[in-house]
Order: structure tokens, then sequence, then C-alpha cells
């Protein structure tokens, strides 16, 4: 781990992966600190070269979290990193049934904003972000998380953890939005093969569900407040985090 700014890490095979503290000093919190470098990163599926394999060694990371599904995992799964645990904590993401079939890009919209509601709604989603959030208090550091596209499942993670270190919610939400910028040359790719094999009308359809947007990040928040009052309410009666986990985030975060 370091405090000190250094060149964000850029991985070729992995765009989406980044330090949750942000670049610099990190990301200023409420208190006048800043969030600790090396210590969480996040990450699109880890499909890494044998370079970046070796990079994500050479920062240390101890445990990966793959918040994806079983059939996401088995058909993409992630390359080992030298030194890391990797660990399975299972989150819904977009379900293929729902958008399959979708209509328009006001349908996908749509469908984004309820898979964030599911993040806080769902039994399954609140109990993987409680197994998720308690392993990144208490195993050693530094450690990594990941969903597909790294923008969804985690991206809500990255909010909790931006969140638990009293990050302002503006600085929270460019940090989220900074998914569309650094993967944009994935996103392009994608977007180029549903044109090619579902034709290019069905170009605009999908991309809503390619990118991140204000408004899903929303849907999530709004569930919060809500079922739970506050992001402090969801932490403690929605994931039933105590007060020496969200503790030891903290401190980990800021500390």
């Amino acid at each position: 781990m370091t405090d000190a700014p250094a060149e964000l890490l850029r991985l070729a095979s992995a765009d989406n992966f980044r330090d949750v503290a942000g670049d610099g000093h990190g990301h200023p919190t409420r208190d006048g600190g800043n969030v600790r470098r090396g210590v969480y990163f996040r990450s699109n599926e880890l499909q890494l070269t044998h370079e970046d394999a070796e990079s994500l060694a050479g920062l240390g990371i101890t445990h990966i979290h793959d918040l994806r599904g079983q059939m996401e995992v088995d058909a993409h799964p992630d390359v080992a990193v030298p030194g890391a645990t990797w660990h399975h904590v299972e989150v819904t993401g977009i379900p293929t049934e729902m958008v399959s079939g979708l209509a328009d890009a006001a349908a996908a919209e749509r469908v984004m904003r309820e898979v964030y509601d599911a993040f806080v709604r769902s039994p399954q989603a609140r109990e993987s972000y409680r197994r998720l959030l308690t392993d990144l208090a208490t195993e050693p550091l530094p450690q990594l998380f990941h969903c597909t596209a790294g923008k969804d499942r985690t991206g809500w993670a990255a909010v909790l953890l931006l969140e638990i270190a009293g990050v302002e919610r503006e600085t929270i939400v460019a940090d989220y939005l900074l998914t569309n910028e650094v993967s944009s040359a994935t996103r392009a790719k994608y977007l180029a093969l549903i044109g090619e094999h579902l034709g290019a009308d069905k170009v605009a359809v999908y991309e809503p569900t390619m990118v991140v947007e204000e408004s899903f990040l929303q849907a999530a928040y709004d569930a919060v407040d809500e079922l739970y009052g506050s992001i402090d309410g969801y932490l403690r009666d929605g994931l039933g985090l105590d007060d020496e986990t969200i503790g030891a985030l903290r401190a980990r975060l800021v500390g």
C-alpha cells in the first residue's frame, strides 16, 4: 500500500481496472483527509495477458473477489494472479431474459434502473455485499473485486467503500461515471459485435446496458433511502455489518 501519489497502473487486457481511491493523493474526504491508494482495486473481468497478471502480482494483491454469476465465470474464468486467492461472491447482474427482447433504449434504461434497485432490495445481493465488505475489512490487503464489465455490481461496491470513507456524493458519482471514459474501447468492440450480429439499428437499443448513467446509481440510492433511510442504515440493517466491520473498513480506507 502507498499513500504517495503515483501514476495509475493501466492494464491492456482489463481497461476498467483502477484504484478505488482514485488518482493523485486519493479522493478527498469530508473531514479533510484522503482515501488511501493501493488498498482496494476494482476491475472488469480478468482476462489477463501474462504481463498484466504479473503487474497485479506486483501490486501484492492477496484476494480477488469475483462478483459474476456462475455462467459468466465458466465462460470466461479469471486468469490466475500469482499470490492472490480467488473468491466467488455472486451478485446477479443484468438478467439475459430482460435484455434479449429490448424494444428501445428507454426500455434498456428501465432495466438498468431495476438492476440497481435489486442490488439493495434483493436478499441474495445483500448477503453477497455483506460477505464482500466483511472480507474487505478483515482479509490481508491489498484486495481486488470485479464483475464482467466492472461497472454495475463492481460500481455499487466501490460506491459503498467511498461512502464509508466519507467522500462527498458528487465525487462518488464522478468516480462511478469514469467507467464510460476508461472502458470506451471495450464498449465500442461489443457494440460493433451487436451491429454485426443483430443489425445496426440495435446498437442504440443496447448501448444503455454497456454504460453507466447517474440515474442508474440514483435508483440504488433511492431504494436505500426508502428501505433504510440512509447508507448507514443500509450497511447496518440491510447488510448486517456491525460497528467493528464498518470501522475497520474506514480505518483501512482513510487511516
